[in-house]
């Protein structure tokens, strides 16, 4: 038995099931009930028809600037791939680096605007340098994994941490 207030969804699930309110008949109107009977006989979407998927996008953000000590930049990226778990590696020198990993997103536009928010967002708690977004790279799996395959991809992400150049 799971307690709730009425209409309330279950925990872990996605949508929460509506519920009508009752009207006395006086003030009910002919083509409410209408309107009901259409909405309880029309065909329902699929769940999955409803849902848009979400993909799986690998991405690659550049950033580069003024050079600052090599301690604090890689300190800063392990800061930062502690506080954005999700990272795969991170490559850097003294004025630039390269920040790779897999973003979960509806589409493209949502993958690369996150990825893009990335720097800016986690520069104070990160205390990342101040350093500038250069280049950004962000593709489906498939195509991730068909470059890998064909030797012209990013190779694997291996080993997964925070490296020098």
């Amino acid at each position: 038995m799971t307690r709730g207030r009425p209409g309330a969804p279950a925990r872990g699930t996605a949508e929460r099931a509506l519920t009508s309110v009752g009207t006395a008949a006086s003030t009910a109107r002919p083509e409410d009930g209408r309107r009901a009977e259409r909405e309880r006989t029309a065909p329902r979407p699929r769940e999955a028809e409803r849902r848009e998927a979400s993909r799986l996008w690998h991405v690659t953000l550049s950033v580069s600037g003024a050079e600052a000590p090599l301690k604090e930049v890689r300190r800063a990226l392990e800061q930062l791939a502690h506080d954005h778990p999700f990272l795969l590696t991170s490559r850097y020198a003294n004025d630039h680096a390269e920040i790779r990993y897999w973003e979960e997103a509806r589409d493209l536009h949502d993958a690369a605007a996150v990825a893009l928010r990335l720097w800016g967002e986690h520069r104070s708690t990160a205390k990342l340098p101040p350093w500038e977004i250069v280049g950004l790279e962000v593709i489906d799996r498939e195509t991730y994994h068909q470059r890998v395959a064909e030797g012209y991809g990013p190779p694997p992400a291996s080993p997964v941490g925070v490296h020098p150049y």
